[in-house]
């Protein structure tokens, strides 16, 4: 029987793991899809092989579908979020002279407290050039949402960041893994803080496709959410991370040491060039605790955000940017496949502050502690 042919474009980061994942381990081909795979260079370039249809789908940042939908950033075609691919698997870092003057202020580096990473870098006192992977990602809002609105950021491809820092381009940086960890690595960079220590649930990554053609084939569609959605439920065994980090860091995708990628796998993160580490639960999520089920409130949560830097109508964001993340789609075509379905597809963002049931699951259903930094509750049906 012949195989359907369906291209995916990714970024070299450790939670694009899903989409190599699928293809490596045959989970695609299970689904009668011929997986090809085509790495980027930097988001905008990923975002236009996608919305041009030059690739079929692609592991993408959240917010550019609700960036899309809200027409924003001049795309050509509206963009639809079919599943979360990852919550977390950032790293925030700083030079290694902020990293000095943060320690002479008294921040430990813990790795954990986000209060105090802040108040540390406000005791310095200096305005700081901040990079940033790309404007419409979840990079950026965890930024704005922790240090406020009024930063200086600048667009720096995740590969690049270390040479940004290196360059004296940047101070302070966001950016996937395992390129935070690749800055300490060549001893340029000291880790602060996993993305997680700010919004422990923060929806990083997407599986993403042209809403024209997820309504066209929805056989294709439904059954590469099939085999993403398999390849998330194996990265989240810890027994599968040795063999994920091989994977991994082969040349056509992170062309990188496994030993790096497994350190973060494992939550063993190297957070200085002097070898310190420091232990960070979930630093990547693939699977658990509903983490691939795309709530809407996430993307309205994204929404109103965008809304407010950019002078748009905030109701009106919110509304169309729900309309982005299918959680109907997920029910469709994963629920027969075994996925826990939540009992609504919208929830409280930043209401669960210990891993359990919730209101807005079934009885099986647990969900991961999603409490923001300093414990703001999004309610999108006040708003």
């Amino acid at each position: 029987m012949s195989s359907t042919p369906v291209s995916a474009g990714f970024l070299p980061l450790v939670d694009a793991a899903p989409l190599i994942v699928a293809l490596e381990l045959g989970f695609a081909e299970e689904e009668g899809l011929a997986l090809s795979l085509t790495r980027a260079p930097s988001w905008s370039g990923l975002r236009d092989l996608l919305a041009f249809g030059q690739v079929d789908a692609a592991s993408m940042l959240s917010p550019v579908p609700v960036a899309s939908a809200l027409g924003l950033g001049g795309l050509p075609a509206r963009i639809d979020a079919l599943m979360v691919t990852s919550l977390g698997g950032e790293a925030v870092a700083a030079s290694l002279p902020l990293a000095a003057k943060m320690r002479m202020a008294g921040y430990s580096f813990d790795f954990a407290d986000a209060n105090a990473a802040r108040d540390s870098l406000r005791a310095v006192g200096e305005p700081l050039r901040i990079g940033i992977p790309f404007p419409f990602s979840m990079h950026a809002e965890l930024l704005y949402r922790w240090l406020g609105e009024a930063i200086d950021v600048h667009t720096v491809p995740p590969p690049m960041m270390a040479d940004a820092v290196a360059a004296g381009d940047v101070d302070l940086f966001i950016v996937g893994e395992p390129w935070g960890s690749v800055a300490v690595e060549r001893g340029v960079g000291q880790l602060l803080l996993p993305g997680t220590a700010i919004w422990p649930a923060s929806p990083n990554k997407v599986l993403a496709m042209r809403h024209e053609q997820v309504e066209a084939d929805p056989d294709l569609t439904g059954g590469l959410m099939r085999a993403v959605w398999r390849a998330c439920r194996w990265l989240a065994l810890p027994e599968n991370r040795l063999a994920t980090s091989e994977i991994l860091a082969r040349p056509a995708y992170l062309d990188l040491s496994s030993e790096i990628i497994e350190r973060i796998l494992s939550g063993r993160v190297v957070v200085s060039p002097d070898g310190e580490e420091r232990s960070a639960d979930r630093i990547v999520e693939f699977f658990s605790g509903c983490a691939t089920f795309p709530w809407r409130s996430q993307a309205e949560w994204i929404g109103d955000r965008l809304a407010a830097r950019h002078g748009l109508e905030p109701a009106a964001a919110r509304r169309i940017a729900r309309e982005v993340f299918r959680s109907d789609l997920y029910r469709q075509h994963l629920g027969p496949a075994g996925a826990d379905l939540p009992a609504a597809s919208s929830r409280l963002e930043g209401a669960v502050k210990e891993r359990g049931l919730h209101p807005a699951a079934q009885g099986r259903v647990m969900l991961l502690p999603d409490a923001f930094f300093d414990r703001a509750i999004f309610d999108p049906d006040l708003r």
